[in-house]
């Protein structure tokens, strides 16, 4: 019989973290559903990537909490996180550039995935499908982006962090992107995404959060996200 984990919710609670002096996250408070999907926005520099890493354990909270459904994963270090369930997507991408798209999902294989099985993942993008035999360096970068994605899936996360997947990436392929993230969250998987891209996160969320200067300072549907519109955006969101 197929092992699926549980569905969980996502929560951060009053979240501290500094890096050396400078106190980056002041206090940071969001919840994801299980099986929903939240977008974080805000400019750049404010907390939103170091909100993501204090949750995958890369760095250490000064204070707050973090937990997984009831249990606290708060201070975890990164294995221990990605063992409780956790899959993280960094900006960037990071594939491994000498090795195949095969060999790049079995790397990331703690043990053979029950959940997302490599014929399941080729099935969810179809793309990868046809480059399985070639290395991450002959990819595009929307075929990265896949990658990237399928790699975190194959260790059975509950919990999805995805950092800027559409960062670079042609309007054709965010498209697909969006398709992929509302597969997942549909199977279950619980998502958390900073994102740039506004059309992406309205369309694929159902919560939206707004951080400026370590802080949540907007919290909304993306229905009441439109209504609120250009005052939010000059508010908080353009340069």
């Amino acid at each position: 019989m197929t092992r699926e984990r549980a569905r969980v919710t996502l929560r951060v609670h009053d979240l501290h973290a500094h890096y050396g002096p400078s106190h980056v996250l002041q206090g940071v408070t969001l919840e994801v559903p299980a099986g929903g999907v939240a977008s974080v926005l805000g400019r750049n520099g404010v907390g939103k990537t170091t909100t993501l890493r204090t949750v995958m354990g890369f760095v250490t909270p000064t204070s707050g909490a973090v937990t997984l459904g009831d249990r606290a994963i708060t201070g975890w270090a990164p294995h221990e996180v990605a063992r409780a369930g956790v899959g993280y997507v960094p900006e960037g991408r990071q594939v491994f550039p000498a090795l195949t798209v095969e060999e790049n999902l079995r790397v990331a294989e703690r043990r053979p995935s029950t959940r997302w099985p490599r014929q399941r993942l080729l099935d969810l993008f179809p793309a990868l499908r046809e480059r399985r035999s070639h290395r991450g360096r002959e990819l595009s970068g929307g075929e990265q982006q896949m990658l990237a994605i399928a790699r975190a899936l194959v260790t059975d996360p509950s919990v999805l962090l995805l950092d800027e997947p559409s960062q670079g990436l042609a309007p054709l392929v965010i498209r697909e992107l969006a398709r992929v993230i509302r597969a997942l969250a549909a199977e279950g998987v619980t998502v958390l995404l900073v994102e740039q891209n506004l059309k992406l996160a309205e369309t694929v969320a159902d919560r939206l959060f707004i951080i400026v200067k370590g802080r949540v300072v907007y919290d909304a549907t993306p229905a009441r996200f439109r209504e609120d519109g250009p005052e939010i955006r000059r508010r908080y969101l353009t340069v």
